[in-house]
């Protein structure tokens, strides 16, 4: 029987990552507030003198997604949260959600080279670990990839951004979907890009005492 598995993400391209790895994750989606979760976490980081690490954003947000889940539901599970930003001229970037910042988007990246980060935390909240260790366990990390992009015309932009793909998407682009024509090469893991990064999961796995295998049915 397969260790049961929750993933806290409403990404399509996530949960088709994992279902071709043979993992078929229960999926409830987290309530979090991504934005203000940032924002307070940088005003956070400013108080304190310093500066929230561009690709530890992605990292606090799949946590918190996490912790929501866990919070609001208590799951007998492994429950893995993820997210995922582009850096983009020492900057980073999430979903457009309009198309007008899709377009402006696409203008500053065609024919240039970005940073996917995606963060992942897992929490074990498996009620058996919890009765022999007294808490859940966590364990997280960021996959980072080197994205180039085509160097666009503006026509093949504004059709991309038409479609509403690169709307709810991190950096306005997916390398899977409608967005893979416009994507020319990557350096890195290709899964982070997508979403889910399989090899840093089944690390993370390993560091709790799971292998991946132990997921599938």
């Amino acid at each position: 029987m397969a260790v049961p598995f929750l993933l806290a993400s409403r990404s399509p391209a996530r949960l088709a990552t994992l279902r071709s790895a043979g993992v078929e994750p229960r999926v409830e989606v987290s309530g979090v507030d991504e934005d203000a979760l940032l924002d307070a976490a940088r005003a956070a980081a400013a108080a304190a003198g310093t500066v929230l690490a561009l690709r530890d954003q992605p990292y606090l947000l799949a946590r918190a997604k996490a912790d929501d889940v866990v919070a609001r539901l208590d799951p007998d599970a492994i429950v893995l949260g993820c997210d995922s930003m582009l850096e983009l001229d020492g900057e980073i970037l999430g979903k457009p959600h309009s198309p007008e910042i899709a377009i402006e988007r696409w203008r500053a990246m065609r024919g240039r080279t970005g940073v996917l980060h995606s963060g992942h935390a897992i929490i074990d909240n498996r009620h058996g670990v919890r009765a022999s260790t007294g808490a859940a366990t966590i364990a997280g990390d960021t996959s980072s990839t080197v994205v180039h992009f085509a160097d666009l015309t503006d026509d093949e932009i504004e059709a991309y951004v038409a479609t509403g793909e690169p709307l709810h998407v991190a950096g306005a682009f997916t390398v899977d979907g409608l967005g893979g024509p416009y994507v020319t090469a990557i350096e890195g893991d290709y899964h982070g890009v997508v979403g889910v990064s399989l090899p840093l999961l089944r690390v993370l796995l390993r560091s709790l005492g799971v292998d991946f295998h132990e997921l599938r049915a």
